[in-house]
């Protein structure tokens, strides 16, 4: 039995007058939890244990859950004995044990699923979709990815064979591989979920869903394109649940944290987050916004989409369709008496222009844009056609950012890099023992980390403040190369690699993880 013997001793610590097992370092046994249905144990949150001669021990997180316990030994037919554990606990067991088996082996049968072709109609459709294997599996995928904290799901058909894979911290890996002939269905019921248009199979299509999983409110954004083996999903998961990140707790070194809050403090002008799609940009803003909040300030937002609702704060949503852009949306904010305002993103020469005039006019503006460094904010602007003096006394700050995965905490291990990957972020052998040596260090893989060695993820910051020479290069449409030098070499801004190399230093993530995430020119 892989159960610890904790369980089955009298003198076990007591709490309630039921005996306490701790399910950190007590496992179930496998065979113990083939007795229960995997529905029954998610629904009630109760874990089969163990075997005590005939009678199944059986974990609960409260008293009050004493009658699901009952009802189990009755479903069964065999005696149970309760138990306490830790609710969180016991829900992470029963996922890692019910989930896969579910994903495992759940494939509903040819008759209920039938292969799609141009001539499939509504009703086949319908009835495909609403199959009780299809929407077990639907929703165990959307159950695993959240559990495993994914933020997007792929459904990718191809010729033979359908993949589903998950992107967490970052990096996409397979879930599951259903067989072909499921796709359509899966399909289906995702766009009747998202109530999207079930028999349009011919055009892109965007819907929303809606879900509670575990007691949490998950939003989903799907975006569903037709390809020559059949429609691509992709699911973007916002959970609603999850904390909002506090600027503190966003892995700014303490300098750069000391100079953002200086730069978000300031009455009026422009501050830029750049990076590309998936670096936290947006986190980051919400963060800052969060911070110079107060009772005394009107703070509004356009975004696309909204993904967190932020408590004081209006958010306003862009609708294209209805003629709501960036430009027309930050229009009317500025009449709307904002101390600050947010534009999720400048995509073009009128957005910028309303944004900059609107700094001008005693505003703090947030907004991020797509460019690889910080400098590389100012010349798109002037890219955008924005006039330079316009952005020379508008713009006061620009912080670029990527995000690296950490070193998985439960299985680092010290770590001795190769000298050409040390040289390649600018680690030289003279610096490490200036420092007195650096601790390395490298997961091996575990359960928690999912065996890839990363847990977790943790920015890299440039920030780069506008000050009278950089103010002068830009009127002089100075390259950004020339910025970025100047401001290395008077203000000690730190570039992405080299926030990157004092991670490496301190054991926090690897060489490769930085050299993926920043280009190799930055130091």
């Amino acid at each position: 039995m892989n159960m610890s013997p904790v369980i089955l001793n009298s003198a076990a610590r007591m709490v309630d007058g039921f005996e306490y097992v701790d399910l950190s370092e007590a496992k179930p046994d496998p065979a113990a939890m083939e007795f229960a249905p995997g529905e029954f144990a998610m629904k009630y949150n109760v874990l089969p244990l163990v075997l005590d001669g005939e009678t199944l021990v059986v974990a609960m997180s409260a008293p009050e859950a004493l009658q699901a316990v009952d009802d189990l030994g009755i479903l069964i037919n065999r005696p149970v004995r309760a138990v306490l554990a830790d609710k969180a606990l016991i829900e992470e067991r029963i996922k890692d044990f019910f989930l896969e088996r579910i994903l495992a082996n759940m494939v509903p049968d040819d008759s209920a699923v039938a292969d799609l072709d141009d001539t499939t109609d509504l009703a086949d459709l319908t009835k495909m979709a609403g199959d009780t294997a299809v929407v077990q599996m639907v929703n165990a995928i959307f159950a695993q990815a959240v559990r495993d904290g994914a933020s997007d799901i792929h459904i990718e058909p191809y010729e033979r064979d359908v993949k589903i894979r998950c992107r967490v911290d970052g990096m996409l890996s397979d879930l599951m591989r259903p067989p072909k002939r499921m796709h359509a269905a899966l399909i289906s019921r995702i766009k009747i979920l998202g109530e999207m248009n079930i028999a349009e199979r011919r055009l892109p299509q965007d819907g929303r869903i809606r879900l509670t999983i575990a007691n949490r409110q998950i939003d989903v954004r799907v975006s569903i394109v037709p390809t020559v083996y059949g429609e691509r999903a992709v699911m973007r998961i916002l959970d609603k649940g999850t904390a909002m990140l506090g600027l503190t707790e966003l892995g700014m070194q303490a300098d750069v944290l000391e100079k953002f809050r200086k730069l978000i403090s300031l009455p009026h002008g422009i501050i830029l987050a750049t990076g590309p799609t998936g670096s936290g940009k947006s986190t980051s803003l919400y963060a800052s916004l969060q911070e110079i909040w107060s009772p005394t300030t009107n703070i509004l937002t356009i975004e696309d989409p909204v993904e967190y609702q932020v408590p004081g704060i209006s958010q306003i949503q862009v609708r294209a369709n209805i003629g709501l852009s960036f430009a027309n949306g930050l229009r009317s904010i500025v009449r709307q008496d904002p101390d600050v305002i947010m534009v999720g993103e400048i995509r073009d020469h009128e957005t910028a222009e309303i944004a900059i005039h609107a700094a001008l006019t005693g505003h703090l503006v947030f907004s991020t844009l797509h460019t690889n460094d910080a400098a590389g904010a100012v010349t798109r602007l002037l890219d955008l056609g924005v006039e330079p003096y316009l952005v020379a006394s508008s713009l006061i700050g620009c912080i670029a950012q990527r995000l690296v995965r950490r070193v998985c905490s439960n299985c680092a291990v010290p770590d001795t890099p190769s000298q050409e990957v040390l040289r390649a972020i600018g680690i030289t052998e003279y610096e490490i023992s200036q420092r007195g040596g650096a601790t390395f260090m490298r997961g091996k893989g575990c359960d928690k980390c999912q065996n890839t060695g990363y847990k977790g993820r943790q920015g890299l910051y440039e920030l780069l403040v506008i000050d009278e020479p950089i103010r002068r290069m830009t009127v002089e449409r100075a390259s950004a190369g020339v910025m970025k030098a100047h401001a290395i070499q008077a203000q000690s801004m730190r570039t992405l690699l080299g926030d990157g190399r004092n991670m490496v230093i301190a054991g926090r993530t690897t060489p490769e993880e930085v050299l993926r995430v920043s280009q190799r020119e930055d130091f």
